[in-house]
């Protein structure tokens, strides 16, 4: 089917991104999966190259542009590919739009230009260890200092990633009480400077997948935030990270459809490489209609996360619709991916064959972002029911 998403101008990233996973990528990924991240250095490659700054204005040393399928063609190349870029997307999906819509023109002069040349990276520190899905319940503080020049932040997050690299991260924390009427006021978001006195990243977790991305808990005790770095205004943190979640969930929903994809091309080329009882296994019918059927879970995917990505740029991905393209988008993927394992047999289990990474590295989609569960409840309130 004809896609009408992209123009010559994605096309050309495309082709610079996939000559670039070819050269940097692909040769030294097997050492980053043992090491369990990127290298930092990876980082200033990826602002050398101006993937940080596609949706940064020129006065910061941006591209100006606002869209996001450039990133859309990079979850198709790096899923193609059978790598992550680390930490790197929370970066720019998930910190980047907190600082387009709430920092102020002095934060902007002071944020930008470091991330975009990848001088400095950012996370996002959301979950506790008691708190996931229920944002609203966080225990961290920040604290505004009797003689008003800084916030006193305490508390622990966990599940950051990006956290081990970053050298700023947006910290949710509680400068208030939440109200009887309403639970979610209160929250308030900084963005910390990494190298102050008092942060200190605990563990660098063990994943099951997306071994490559350095993801940590956090620990802040009487950690001074400067008022400098409050963004936006205070008590309105929860109201903030509303208005992100459809394009952080879009951008899981995008990349589980690429990652299906990934895996439909990786079993076609085992099964018409590898031969049982003196055929190739493509030849059985069994893998021929196991292969259509996953073809077309990954054509109606492909239509949902294009329509998404649509809607996203034209400003009109409402938190329902994100919330029912994450759903679709991620039980396919996990439908498809673990039907292309199985036409690997034995070595699908092996982490040498990029399927069984993209295994791994998918199971998470309907988790982060908002669990499948979750997602329905938005999309059945949305029903009205």
């Amino acid at each position: 089917m004809r896609r009408t998403v992209f123009n010559e101008d994605h096309e050309a990233f495309r082709e610079t991104i996939r000559a670039f996973i070819e050269a940097e990528v692909v040769p030294v990924y097997d050492e980053w999966f043992a090491a369990g991240q990127a290298p930092r250095d990876f980082y200033h490659k990826l602002g050398e190259l101006g993937l940080f700054g596609i949706n940064v204005p020129e006065e910061f040393g941006g591209a100006g542009l606002d869209t996001h399928k450039f990133e859309a063609v990079l979850y198709e190349e790096t899923a193609r590919a059978g790598v992550q870029f680390g930490g790197s997307g929370v970066h720019v999906l998930l910190a980047l739009p907190y600082i387009k819509m709430l920092a102020s023109d002095e934060q902007k002069k002071r944020y930008l230009p470091k991330f975009v040349s990848g001088e400095e990276m950012w996370a996002l520190a959301m979950t506790e260890p008691g708190t996931g899905s229920d944002v609203a319940g966080m225990k961290t503080t920040a604290k505004l200092s009797e003689d008003g020049t800084h916030y006193v932040l305490n508390g622990a997050k966990t599940f950051i990633t990006g956290g081990v690299h970053a050298d700023r991260v947006i910290v949710c924390a509680r400068t208030s009480a939440p109200t009887e009427q309403d639970r979610r006021f209160g929250i308030s978001l900084f963005a910390v400077d990494t190298k102050s006195e008092g942060y200190s990243i605990g563990r660098k977790l063990d994943k099951l997948g997306l071994r490559t991305s350095d993801t940590a808990e956090l620990a802040f005790v009487d950690v001074k935030v400067p008022v400098e770095d409050l963004l936006g205004e205070e008590n309105k943190g929860f109201y903030y990270l509303g208005q992100n979640l459809p394009s952080e969930r879009w951008g899981i929903a995008f990349g589980a459809y690429a990652q299906a994809k990934a895996a439909v091309r990786f079993a076609q080329q085992y099964v018409q490489e590898r031969t049982v009882f003196g055929k190739p296994v493509a030849h059985f019918q069994n893998t021929k209609f196991e292969l259509a059927a996953c073809q077309a879970e990954v054509d109606a995917a492909e239509a949902v996360a294009d329509r998404a990505l649509e809607a996203l740029d034209a400003g009109e991905l409402t938190p329902a619709e994100a919330a029912s393209a994450k759903l679709f988008c991620t039980e396919v993927a996990h439908r498809v991916i673990d039907r292309c394992l199985q036409l690997h047999g034995g070595y699908g289990y092996m982490n040498e064959y990029p399927i069984a990474r993209l295994y791994a590295d998918n199971r998470v989609n309907r988790i982060y972002g908002g669990t499948s569960e979750v997602m329905k409840s938005i999309i059945a309130k949305s029903m009205g029911l």
